[in-house]
């Protein structure tokens, strides 16, 4: 399997090259589509604070992707919906670190979310 980022050059650049605007898949065989990762642990227990949030969704999609045997590096497709916009910048320095040099294309969606405690749900596309 082989994993090309794109960027056409006649369309608008991501905003912070942090992400990439489509990727390319060739040779994949699985599909993986994960649901909207909640930051809620597995007792239902919610972080007051963002940061914390954050992270743990984001090792909810971690736990997701292992189980299917998959990593990080595997994810092609990402959507962030935020609850509130100045959080933004909080959760990409966290997405930078699980995503390391790995730049799956990406939507960040500002909008309410299911849960009144919740200030984040991600949810992804991986291939394999």
């Amino acid at each position: 399997m082989k994993m090309q980022p794109m960027n056409a050059p006649d369309a608008p650049q991501s905003l912070s090259r942090h992400y990439s605007q489509a990727m390319e898949v060739v040779g994949a065989s699985r599909l993986l589509f994960i649901s909207g990762q909640i930051p809620a642990d597995a007792d239902g227990n919610v972080p007051d604070d963002f940061e914390s949030q954050a992270r743990l969704c984001w090792n909810n999609l971690a736990a997701q992707l292992d189980a299917a045997g998959m990593t990080f590096a595997n994810v092609v497709k990402v959507t962030v919906f935020l609850k509130r916009y100045e959080d933004r910048d909080v959760n990409a320095k966290v997405r930078f670190e699980v995503f390391g040099a790995h730049r799956p294309a990406l939507s960040t969606v500002i909008t309410d979310v299911y849960d009144s405690a919740w200030l984040l749900e991600i949810e992804a596309i991986a291939v394999a």
